[in-house]
C-alpha cells in the first residue's frame, strides 16, 4: 500500500492506487505560507481497518514536516487524529 502525493496550484493530494482506480486520498488546499488545510479524506469500503487512513495522513504530515508547515485540520477524520495522537500536536495549527 504505497502512499503518492501530487500538488498542482496550490492544492494536493495523498492517495493509493488500487487496481481499480483510487481507493484512498486525503486533499489539501494552501492556507498560506505557513500551513496547508486537510480538507477531506475518503477511504473506500475495501480498506477500512488497514491503516489506510492513517498512512495518508502521515504522508501528509511528512510532507508539511519537511517544507516547515503547519496543518489546519478540517476533514473529520484529521481532527480526530490529531485528538487521539498526542505526536501530531507539533505541526497541528490551533485557531
Amino acid at each position: 500500500m504505497k502512499v503518492q502525493l501530487f500538488e498542482s496550484q496550490g492544492s494536493g493530494r495523498a492517495f493509493i492506487e488500487g487496481d481499480n482506480g483510487t481507493p484512498a486520498e486525503m486533499t489539501w488546499i494552501s492556507g498560506g505560507k505557513d500551513h496547508i488545510i486537510v480538507d477531506h479524506t475518503r477511504v473506500d469500503e475495501s480498506l477500512r481497518g488497514t491503516g489506510a487512513g492513517k498512512r495518508l495522513l502521515d504522508a501528509i504530515v511528512t510532507m508539511a514536516s519537511q517544507r516547515g508547515l503547519k496543518i489546519k485540520p478540517l476533514c473529520p477524520f484529521v481532527v480526530a487524529m490529531f485528538r487521539k495522537y498526542p505526536e501530531y500536536s507539533s505541526i497541528s495549527l490551533h485557531d
